[in-house]
């Protein structure tokens, strides 16, 4: 893969790296307008708060569902050297992997609603920057369990951190034999974890304050050199910090909030310069399709992605290989170096989702929670 394509290992950021906190960002936005919008139309903060536990509930469920499908083990079982297919139901449940994205989604919404429903916006940017602070004390003063040492001496150990110590103690259930719920690729620790879930929170709030100054009177002008002021000095906050507090996506770390809080604001006011202010429109068009039916684009590419990477496979010269490899190595591979084969592959991907969308846009077919 091309070097920007990929997350960070660790420490530092690519622009990959960007796509979860800028979402979370935009929930934030969308969040904020949302509960104003049904406010005028006469909704209660029963009704509301009704409303905002189905929802978070709804999205982190989805979540789980995505994690256990296709609801049976596709590969081997220890122990089972030809098993069932009811073996291999029994056994995908003590696999499933309770964190995620969509469930991280769900929790933040949750949280960052409540917080809109009743604060001000200068208690948001109390709560936002409590939260910072307290998650930074956290993550690198507090003795980790394991070792006894403070969590700024392990931190470039992505094994031995707090953040890491609280899933396996949460998450991992393999001596009770109820299996191992943290994500598969990393075993000790998870890149969505449940501490570093608090800190995406103060994401969320960052879009909901952007939200509610996008949201104001001012002339167009005044409030995107707002938007872009105010962004360029968070993410400069966010990198001074991170001389102290490294960035870091999978900790979700206090200096990654400022940063990409910064520059998710600043390409927002960007946008607007372009869309609302200039006029040209034409490019967005792509990201307006995925961006009507955001549900469907993520659910529908995970499975897919599932399905072609692990589940399905076919024959293959050195037995059976997955479908994804299979059609990698006929079709793209003979004639792209590797890096432009796995782009080319990738956009082909994009572009198979974007024409799904389509006609999904076209026909006013929308999923939501």
């Amino acid at each position: 893969m091309f070097r920007p394509l990929e997350h960070a290992a660790w420490n530092g950021w690519t622009p990959t790296d960007l796509i979860f906190p800028f979402f979370l960002f935009i929930v934030g936005i969308t969040t904020g307008l949302s509960i104003d919008s049904r406010r005028s139309r006469g909704a209660s903060d029963a009704d509301l708060l009704r409303q905002i536990l189905r929802r978070s509930a709804l999205i982190a469920a989805i979540g789980l569902l995505m994690s256990w499908f296709p609801f049976f083990t596709w590969d081997s079982i220890a122990g089972v050297a030809d098993p069932s297919l009811l073996q291999r139901i029994a056994d995908r449940p003590l696999h499933v992997r309770i964190p995620g994205i969509l469930q991280r989604i769900g929790v933040v919404y949750g949280a960052v609603a409540l917080i809109a429903l009743r604060t001000s916006v200068r208690t948001q940017i109390a709560i936002a920057c409590g939260i910072l602070l307290a998650y930074w004390a956290t993550l690198t003063l507090v003795p980790v369990p394991d070792t006894g040492v403070p969590g700024w001496t392990v931190f470039d150990h992505p094994a031995s951190t707090l953040a890491a110590w609280t899933d396996r103690t949460l998450l991992d259930w393999s001596a009770l034999g109820w299996g191992n719920h943290i994500w598969a690729e990393t075993k000790t620790w998870d890149p969505e974890g449940l501490l570093s879930t608090i800190p995406a929170i103060a994401t969320a709030i960052l879009g909901l304050i952007s939200g509610r100054w996008l949201s104001g009177s001012r002339p167009l002008a005044e409030r995107i050199a707002g938007l872009l002021a105010a962004g360029a000095i968070v993410a400069m906050a966010g990198c001074v910090w991170g001389w102290a507090f490294p960035i870091n996506k999978n900790l979700w770390t206090s200096s990654f909030v400022l940063l990409t809080g910064g520059l998710a604001a600043m390409t927002l006011g960007v946008c607007m310069w372009l869309i609302d202010d200039l006029g040209i429109r034409r490019w967005a068009a792509p990201f307006v399709i995925f961006g009507a039916n955001p549900l469907v684009a993520f659910a529908g590419s995970e499975a897919a992605a599932r399905l072609i990477y692990s589940v399905v496979t076919v024959p293959s010269g050195d037995g059976r290989a997955p479908l994804a490899s299979a059609v990698y190595r006929s079709i793209y591979a003979p004639w792209l170096e590797p890096r432009m084969a796995s782009l080319a592959f990738a956009i082909s991907f994009v572009l198979v989702w974007l024409g799904v969308l389509t006609l999904l846009y076209r026909r006013r077919i929308f999923l939501k929670v």
